[in-house]
Order: structure tokens, then sequence, then C-alpha cells
């Protein structure tokens, strides 16, 4: 029987969101403040929130030492989300971020917002988010466009009406 072990993957971080993940939280997102979505990936995301009604900064510029915007809204590379989530409560800005849920459970993401006066909030799609992969710029010959795990918006200084909401799309 296969297993998980048996499977041969080549690393990329490539994964662009679809439209649907920024509309399905567009009543959440701040038209009334500078967007920053940090993560280049091909451009869309930055495209899709100014579609949305946002004042979006989107550009190629090293996210661990640039500080734009008054909001962040992103999508990271999952590889160095521990460092993301390091950056994001250094700069002490309100952020929207979708990341795994199991991130939730993990140890740096517990020290890092635990004891905040400022509490996480989650955001919980209706179904799973189907990003798109890229390796080289380029959808893979055969990609079935399958996401295999569940991602939470994982919000902060965000002021939702309540902690956890499911959305209803």
């Amino acid at each position: 029987m296969a297993g998980f072990h048996t499977k041969t993957f080549m690393k990329h971080d490539d994964y662009m969101t679809p439209k649907y993940a920024w509309e399905n939280i567009q009543e959440f997102l701040p038209k009334d403040k500078i967007i920053w979505e940090p993560f280049m990936g091909n451009g869309k995301s930055g495209e899709y929130l100014t579609e949305l009604g946002c004042n979006v900064i989107h550009n190629d510029n090293d996210f661990f030492i640039s500080n734009e915007g008054e909001v962040i809204i992103t999508n990271p590379p999952f590889s160095i989300k521990k460092e993301v989530f390091r950056r994001l409560k250094e700069l002490n800005k309100p952020f929207i971020v979708i990341c795994p849920c199991s991130m939730i459970t993990t140890k740096y993401f517990r020290e890092l917002f635990s004891e905040d006066d400022d509490r996480i909030q989650i955001i919980i799609p209706r179904k799973r988010i189907q990003f798109e992969k890229l390796v080289n710029g380029e959808v893979p010959k055969l990609w079935a466009n399958k996401c295999n795990f569940d991602c939470f918006y994982y919000t902060w200084k965000m002021n939702l009406p309540r902690d956890i909401l499911w959305l209803k799309l």
C-alpha cells in the first residue's frame, strides 16, 4: 500500500491564491486603509484585492526589510510561515494571513500570540481553498488543483465581530 513516504516532491513554494479566496472575505477587507500584500507570487493577489475595492501596495520589496501599508493581507510561502509571523508581530500591524489550519497548534504560534492582549481571530472557509501551483512560473502538466490540507484566515487586530467566524458562502 502506498503511503505518504512513497511520494516524491520537488520543493516549490509557489501556490497562488485564487480570486474567490479573497472574495470569500471581502466584507472583512478594510477599504479605508492601505493594504500591503507583501508576497508577489504571480502578481494576481494584488490585482484581485484592488478589484475588490482595496487600496493595495503589491511590489517585489523584501518583506523582512520593508514596512509598507497600514494592514497586511497575504498568502505567504508556507515554508517560511514561522519567520513571517515573527515579522508580522514585530511590525505590529493588523493582518489577515492565509495559512494551514494546523498552524494554530504549533509552539511558535502559541508563543507569539497566546499571551497577547490582541487575540488572534480566525475565519474558517466553507470549503478547502484550491491554490494554483506554479513551477518556474508555469502550472505543471497534470496538476489537478487539489489541495490536500485546509487553511484558515488568521487575523490579528482586525476587530472581527467574533473570535471564530465560519463563512457561509
